[in-house]
């Protein structure tokens, strides 16, 4: 299992137009085969701070993900809807089990 988990600053005055962008990417990703979960959530002390998390089952997923239209397509749009200063890291997970 892979999981992806960073985040995306939006400009100021931009959400609106970056939420267009994250509904469309997040919608498409999920229906990929092989993602477990793709989330974006507003950081509750900083509405242009976007958290991600993602996890797939594995390399090939993930590599599909990154070469998917919808994932192209949204990297186009940040700079016309302010999204920037992506910071993300990548896990390799063994093992996951509910607690």
């Amino acid at each position: 299992m892979i999981v992806l988990a960073g985040t995306v600053r939006i400009a100021p005055g931009r959400r609106a137009d970056a939420e267009t962008e994250i509904l469309r990417i997040v919608a498409a990703s999920r229906a990929e085969p092989g993602c477990r979960a793709y989330a974006f959530a507003y950081d509750v002390e900083d509405d242009h701070l976007v958290r991600i998390f993602e996890v797939y089952d594995d390399e090939a997923a993930l590599a599909a993900h990154r070469a998917s239209p919808h994932f192209a397509a949204w990297r186009a749009a940040w700079p016309a809807v302010g999204i920037g200063d992506r910071v993300m890291k990548e896990y390799r997970v063994s093992e996951a089990k509910d607690i």
